[in-house]
C-alpha cells in the first residue's frame, strides 16, 4: 500500500472523524452533490456519510476533500415554480443591465469593469465618422 493511499484509506473514521477512501474509490451507495444532482437528487438535509481526499499541490493543506452523502438517504430536486422562474429571470436581468447607461448588455457583466464594455471603453467603439 502506498504512503498516499494509506493517509486516504480510513473506512472506520479513526482518523479523519469521518469514513474516508482514495480519491474515485467510494463504495457504492455513496455520492458526492454534484453525482446527485446528475441523478435528480439532493442531500435533503442528511448530515454527510464519508469523505473522498485526493493529494493537491493547489491547496495549501495538499489534500482535496469531497463529501459523501448516503444515496437511500436522498431526496429527489424540487421542482421549479413559476415564482421561482421569474426570481431567476429578474436576477439575471439584473447581472445583465448595465449600470452606467442602463442597457441590456446580453451577458453577465464582468464584476471587474462593473459595467458593459462599450461604457467601460469608450474610446474603442465609437462609431467610424
Amino acid at each position: 500500500m502506498s504512503p498516499a493511499f494509506g493517509k486516504c484509506y480510513d473506512p472506520t473514521g479513526t482518523t479523519w472523524g469521518l469514513a474516508t477512501y482514495p480519491w474515485q474509490m467510494a463504495p457504492d451507495g455513496y455520492a458526492t452533490r454534484r453525482q446527485l444532482r446528475a441523478r435528480g437528487l439532493r442531500p435533503g438535509g442528511q448530515p454527510i456519510a464519508a469523505q473522498v481526499m485526493r493529494r493537491s499541490r493547489r491547496r495549501k493543506s495538499g489534500v482535496s476533500v469531497a463529501y459523501l452523502y448516503r444515496l437511500d438517504l436522498a431526496k429527489p430536486v424540487r421542482p421549479m415554480t413559476p415564482a421561482l422562474w421569474r426570481a431567476h429571470e429578474a436576477m439575471m436581468r439584473a447581472r445583465r443591465t448595465c449600470p452606467k447607461c442602463s442597457k441590456d448588455a446580453g451577458y453577465c457583466i464582468p464584476t471587474s469593469l462593473g459595467v458593459c464594455v462599450t461604457c467601460a471603453y469608450p474610446d474603442d467603439y465609437t462609431e467610424a465618422a
